[in-house]
């Protein structure tokens, strides 16, 4: 396997479980804009159809297995149910690059009642917008400090 092949392998990987990691080790590796918005938005849609389809039982499992007491009202619930509040679906599918993962913000949509086709095409906008702007960004930081 090519070494370009594999670089493009990991920004995907990376992408799954970190949005911004995608196009920071895209920028680092050198690939083409596109090429690594592509594989960021690609990874992060992996893990929005595998949550979508599999969240609820997965989540059910968990809470099974390890029975823990959480704290309900903590900083980052009361963020999350304001957002879900204003701006429903859209709004955590569109934070979540940012302030989440892509499997936690489909976990939240899913747990707050998110309905599957509209959790997939928000999500997919979202990481357009977001692979395209971070790539570009990232780009521009990493020419910025090594001068070119």
């Amino acid at each position: 396997m090519s070494s370009e092949l594999m670089k493009y392998i990991i920004v995907y990987l990376i992408s799954m479980f970190k949005f911004v990691g995608g196009p920071a080790f895209g920028a680092a590796y050198d690939l083409s804009l596109v090429g690594i918005a592509f594989m960021t938005t690609l990874g992060m849609m992996t893990s929005v159809l595998v949550i979508s389809f599999f969240g609820i039982k997965l989540r059910a499992w968990v809470n099974k297995k390890y029975k823990q007491k959480r704290k309900v009202f903590t900083r980052q619930n009361r963020r999350v149910v304001r957002i879900w509040r204003n701006y429903g679906e859209f709004g955590i599918s569109f934070f979540t690059p940012v302030l989440f993962s892509p499997v936690i913000g489909t976990l939240l949509i899913i747990a707050l009642g998110g309905r599957r086709k509209k959790v997939i095409g928000y999500m997919l906008i979202s990481a357009l917008f977001w692979a395209f702007t971070f790539s570009l960004l990232s780009d521009a930081l990493l020419g910025a400090l090594l001068g070119i």
